[in-house]
């Protein structure tokens, strides 16, 4: 099996390490082309205005001057065209992607990518905490990894389909188990724009969120990982709402 790994923290992050070695335990064909700097929020960019610049770091690991969607396109049509990759992984990321993070992460867009491009694409997450922000551990997700992974290709994924899988911050023999979960949502009042100004008095902003508890709904993503679960998520490609679709076919066609 050929394992194609890539991420958005890029091509220095740690979770990329994990994510390699997490590849090594299932196969020993395992190439990483991830970006060259860190592009976490870019979700499903394309670099379209500016020329790609790839850089080989060491055998089967490369660097692009892009986003996680470039790195994929650039591996499967270039970097590995006379055999394309059986599998994408993408992570692992610094911090979960659950609720609305999956339309923003590029580490979903990255496995996004991959399942564009008809091969079968798992995203992989590791939530931290406060205390453990500056240097989180990946050891959950290397413990559990592989075989959440080997699960997901023994009963195989369809096409159209990605699979969002986050660890929680939990060390490997607190994990709670897995739990297959719905994409959750936030309560959105969390999110507010902060305000400050620079050294000459001129203002700037960063998007931030409220760190404050908020009650998840039993099922979510979000809840999964506050019972310390694994959470396995299933995503669809095709973003159609059919009940919306059927409603719409009888407003405008009578």
């Amino acid at each position: 099996m050929r394992i194609l790994v890539t991420n958005d923290d890029g091509i220095h992050a740690p979770g990329l390490d994990a994510c390699a070695r997490i590849a090594r335990a299932l196969s020993d064909d395992v190439w990483v082309v991830a970006p060259e700097f860190d592009q976490s929020g870019v979700s499903h960019s394309l670099s379209l205005s500016d020329p790609l610049r790839l850089r080989q770091v060491e055998e089967k690991r490369f660097a692009v001057k892009g986003t996680p969607t470039d790195c994929v396109i650039m591996a499967v049509r270039h970097i590995l065209k006379d055999g394309k990759p059986d599998l994408v992984l993408s992570g692992v990321n610094r911090g979960q992607n659950v609720a609305e993070d999956v339309g923003y992460s590029g580490t979903v867009a990255g496995a996004m990518e991959g399942t564009v491009l008809g091969i079968p694409s798992i995203a992989l997450s590791q939530a931290y905490g406060l205390a453990t922000r500056h240097a989180p551990s990946y050891a959950a997700a290397e413990h559990h990894g592989p075989q959440v992974i080997r699960k997901l290709l023994e009963e195989g994924i369809p096409p159209g389909l990605l699979i969002n899988v986050n660890f929680p911050n939990r060390p490997p023999e607190e994990v709670a188990g897995v739990r297959v979960t719905a994409q959750g949502k936030r309560n959105q009042e969390l999110l507010r724009i902060d305000e400050r100004a620079d050294g000459r008095g001129n203002p700037y902003f960063w998007i931030a969120f409220e760190r404050r508890v908020f009650e998840t709904v039993n099922g979510s993503d979000l809840h999964a990982l506050d019972q310390g679960c694994i959470s396995v998520t299933p995503l669809r490609l095709d973003m159609t709402d059919e009940p919306m679709m059927t409603l719409l076919a009888q407003v405008f066609h009578g």
